[in-house]
Parts: structure tokens; C-alpha cells; sequence
């Protein structure tokens, strides 16, 4: 697979890996697989979330409503 950056994209992401001792490949090698590793996670959460919801394990909109407006405060 080939990605292709502008050249003032390729600079900055130069920049970064100069400054996190790397290289700009394994930079972007690395960013975009822990882009993949969090779409999984998000994906497995999303699914657990609709399991419950099918188990008719929620909190009515008041409750959770009730609950944001605490950790707002907090």
C-alpha cells in the first residue's frame, strides 16, 4: 500500500518523527495501526453496547441525564 502527502505534509510529519526519534515511515506506520487497534475497540464496544440494549440493560434518559449533569458539577 502507497500513501501519498503533500510535500508541506510530509515536512511536518518529518518534523514529529525527528522530534520522537523515529523515522516519518515508522511514524505513520505506527499511528495508523493504532488507528486500527482503536476502530476495533470502538466496533467491540459499540456491539457490547447493543447486546445490553437488547438485554434491556439501560438507564432511562432522565437517569442518565441526572448522571452528566453530576460530572459536570464534579
Amino acid at each position: 500500500m502507497e500513501v501519498h502527502f503533500t510535500p508541506e505534509q510530509e515536512a511536518q510529519l518529518v518534523q514529529i518523527a525527528s522530534q520522537s526519534g523515529t523515522d516519518a515511515e515508522r511514524l505513520v506506520k505506527e499511528a495508523a495501526l493504532r488507528l486500527v487497534e482503536e476502530d476495533a475497540r470502538f466496533r467491540a464496544a459499540v456491539r457490547e453496547g447493543v447486546a445490553q440494549a437488547d438485554r434491556g440493560e439501560f438507564i432511562e434518559e432522565e437517569e442518565m441525564d441526572a448522571c452528566l449533569e453530576q460530572m459536570l458539577r464534579s
